[in-house]
């Protein structure tokens, strides 16, 4: 597949079939995650791939409860409160996977590091002909003491992306993109355009295919 076409095709899955998902597609996402740039060449990510479903179920039904405790501080409280609050919603939507991503806690750019190999995992997935989504409901209990002993990460990781990884039951339709706030300094300048402006065929479609 085509850089781009991936890029512009990507989604973030939150519908899963069943269906186990092979250890060695599990492997080429890592691969191709284990690409990405990192800060002095660090390479400092870890990589943790969670299909026990029992624990699965145990990580989400954790997870979601850490963040009810504090939804009424969240930006969006109200919805998320309507979200969480469904006994039934389980945070990883019943994927049959989960790989989470993770690096020593006090790497100055690890951060950023684990996050680029998140991107290049997801494409992968695509690619593959999976569906991913990053949980950001399960980061706070995952960072937890029990959290990092549930994943088998010492004290002093920080786990960064948890991605949830399955076959989509549906093809995901188009989403609209904002257009790019570009301030541009310098040669380049399409002749006639005002900074910010967006020039069709120039900057690119707005919305995904």
């Amino acid at each position: 597949m085509n850089i781009l076409d991936a890029i512009h095709c990507r989604r973030a899955v939150r519908d899963f079939k069943p269906d186990k998902v092979p250890a060695a597609l599990l492997r080429q996402m890592i691969a191709a995650a284990s690409w990405a740039p990192s800060a002095m060449n660090e390479q400092p990510w870890h990589f943790t791939v969670v299909t026990d479903a029992n624990l699965m179920g145990e990580i989400a039904t954790q997870a979601k409860a850490l963040v009810l405790k504090g939804v009424a501080a969240m930006p969006r409280s109200g919805h998320f409160l309507d979200v969480l609050g469904d006994p039934h919603f389980n945070i990883f939507y019943n994927a049959p996977a989960l790989l989470v991503i993770s690096a020593e806690a006090q790497g100055q750019w690890h951060v950023e590091d684990c996050a680029m190999a998140a991107e290049n995992a997801m494409l992968a997935a695509l690619d593959l002909g999976l569906g991913s989504c990053w949980i950001g409901f399960a980061q706070a209990w995952l960072n937890s003491e029990d959290g990092l002993k549930a994943l088998g990460l010492p004290p002093n990781y920080r786990a960064v992306a948890p991605l949830v990884i399955g076959y989509p039951k549906a093809e995901m339709p188009p989403v609209a993109r904002k257009k790019p706030e570009i301030n541009w300094i310098g040669d380049g300048l399409v002749t006639g355009r005002t900074p910010g402006q967006i020039v069709p065929g120039v900057d690119g479609t707005l919305t995904h295919p």
